[in-house]
């Protein structure tokens, strides 16, 4: 403006730099988008994945319609843990939760989290995330294994994005201590900002022959079974959804207590928890795990019944069905659930 102007204010607006800002007006479109797809198809409920900025969306829509259209949200985390924490978004993410004629979220941890963070009374129903065991099972991959690993050797494994909270250096430091007691490889899947830092360590500690780099992969569940355990030692996790895929193929975790991963990974059945930054304590624990067969193949059959039972698609889906009905009115719909078909 130049100069001051008795009651002309400038305020410059704020820009989140998070990814999903970082495109042309994807809200507007998608808002748009849906609102079309409504009205095309007679729907009667819309159901969207993290408060923001698709549960926003799907609130401009449903006032673009003003036709009674139900929206259900369902709270994943970074929505929470890492959006929340902008105080510019937080009283827009409070109208997106209040807004949704049903929440959930994927974990206790997060609705804590959330009610902690948004200081909000909103119902939140608990829905955990659900593993395909269609696609995530003990596979054969004899022949595969042996261009990874000796006959001999055990293969401990971390899938993640390589931020810092993933703590993949503890990973690193928790490998080291364990090819001290056992022959072992570890193997690294994935990419990510701290990347190059772990590369350096690696060579660093001059462990370049037992450590590779598998990069991102898409059929993460054949890689999963090349595994004797996943390495899970992360700063937060609403979820933890690796751990469920990596169990759902017998491979148990050990892993932090942080976040959503004491209610998916039960300690001393399905793998081993340890708090957040407790090398010693995790590398003990696979040492122990991968030291006794006996003891090993326990965990391994915990882990297929418990994801494959208390996490299976159709578990999950039914929970989300009987929201659904609840919200529509329709409660008379909902159908008593059977674990007979989870274990078809």
């Amino acid at each position: 403006m130049g100069k001051f102007h008795k009651n002309i204010y400038f305020h410059e607006v704020e820009v989140n730099d998070y990814y999903v800002f970082r495109y042309p007006p994807y809200d507007l479109s998608l808002a748009s988008k849906m609102a079309q797809v409504a009205q095309m198809q007679n729907l009667d409920l819309i159901h969207v994945h993290y408060a923001i900025p698709h549960a926003v969306c799907a609130y401009l829509a449903k006032q673009m319609l003003n036709n009674g259209l139900k929206t259900v949200t369902t709270l994943h985390g970074t929505d929470i843990t890492v959006l929340a924490q902008d105080e510019s978004l937080k009283d827009l993410i409070r109208l997106a939760i209040h807004q949704s004629d049903a929440v959930t979220a994927v974990s206790q941890d997060l609705i804590r989290e959330t009610r902690q963070l948004l200081d909000i009374a909103t119902p939140i129903e608990l829905t955990y995330n659900f593993v395909d065991k269609r696609v995530y099972y003990p596979r054969d991959i004899t022949g595969l294994r042996q261009d990874y690993a000796a006959p001999n050797e055990k293969i401990l494994m971390h899938i993640s994005n390589f931020r810092p909270v993933k703590r993949v250096s503890d990973v690193v430091d928790i490998f080291e201590k364990v090819q001290r007691k056992l022959p072992a490889k570890l193997l690294l899947v994935g990419e990510g900002p701290e990347l190059t830092k772990i590369q350096c360590k690696i060579k660093a500690m001059g462990l370049e022959h037992k450590v590779l780099f598998l990069g991102k992969q898409e059929d993460v569940a054949q890689i999963i079974s090349l595994a004797d355990v996943l390495l899970l030692p992360s700063e937060k996790e609403s979820f933890g959804l690796v751990a469920l895929e990596a169990m759902a193929c017998g491979v148990p975790t050990i892993g932090s207590m942080a976040g959503g991963i004491p209610e998916l990974v039960t300690h001393g059945e399905t793998g081993f928890l340890s708090p957040v930054g407790d090398i010693d304590a995790m590398a003990e624990h696979a040492v122990k795990l991968l030291s006794d067969d006996k003891l090993y193949q326990t965990f391994v059959a915990a882990c297929i019944e418990r994801a494959h039972t208390e996490f299976c698609n159709d578990r999950i889906t039914h929970e989300y069905e009987s929201i659904y009905y609840k919200v529509l009115g329709l409660e008379s719909e909902i159908k008593p659930f059977s674990y007979d078909l989870c274990r078809s």
